[in-house]
């Protein structure tokens, strides 16, 4: 287990503990040290997940907070991310986050894409949507959001929903995962699935999903674009995780 995020603490800190965490109020954890220390937490102090090497998720209950700022204090090991999702019925803070990122992509004529939200993107003036749902919402997309917006879709490994897809007017096709992952139906989207899309179908498609440098070598002449997702966000260094594998 990685102790923490600087790598100078990695190393045999000889701070011995009992086994096990024992609750000793209803609202207060102890642990024990091998000197008769005994240190106290709150209950909703921390969670700690141990599992195999084997890809998994856990999902927490929803956290209601009050404030502008949230922050997230976690530590994962080996291959592990956090992702955070807003949820908030008057949906303020999504629109809130809708503005912010809008004016800093535009403001350097970046595109906004959001996932599945078109009302949101008619709302927000984002510049289309990204669908996670196959061919299925294309056209309910297309009709809400105009002929100018990007209105793109996943479609797994379906080489017939790329194509059903492509017919109902998606702007681009996303295949994948690429690589093996445990996440989803566990399918992977072959090569040959990219190479019989580039040379048959005029629509741009792409390649996202467990990602690594010699896959990208792989599919880069035959992938219209390249989606990067968890392989660089839930890296200390983003822009140091995108160079090494794009190299």
């Amino acid at each position: 287990m990685r102790p923490g995020l600087d790598p100078t603490r990695w190393g045999n800190r000889e701070n011995f503990v009992a086994s096990s965490v024992i609750q000793t109020a209803p609202d207060e954890l102890s642990i024990y040290h091998r000197s008769g220390d005994r240190y106290v937490i709150r209950t909703d102090g921390f969670v700690s997940v141990h599992a195999g090497a084997k890809e998994g998720s856990l999902l927490t209950k929803p956290l209601i907070y009050s404030g502008r700022t949230l922050e997230i204090n976690f530590s994962t090991s080996a291959m592990g991310f956090v992702q955070i999702e807003i949820l908030d019925e008057r949906e303020s803070a999504r629109d809130r986050a809708a503005d912010a990122v809008r004016l800093v992509a535009h403001g350097r004529d970046v595109a906004v894409v959001i996932e599945d939200h078109v009302q949101l993107a008619q709302r927000h003036g984002l510049d289309g949507v990204h669908l996670t749902n196959g061919a299925r919402g294309v056209r309910h997309a297309r009709k809400e959001l105009g002929q100018d917006a990007i209105v793109g879709t996943f479609c797994g490994a379906s080489r017939h929903d790329g194509m059903n897809a492509a017919e109902a007017g998606a702007d681009y096709v996303s295949f994948g995962p690429c690589g093996a992952t445990a996440l989803g139906h566990g399918e992977t989207a072959p090569l040959d699935l990219f190479q019989w899309w580039s040379e048959m179908i005029e629509i741009p498609v792409v390649a996202e999903g467990a990602l690594t440098p010699a896959l990208i070598g792989q599919l880069a002449p035959v992938a219209d674009f390249i989606a990067l997702g968890a392989e660089i966000w839930s890296e200390p260094d983003p822009a140091e995780a995108l160079g090494i594998l794009w190299r």
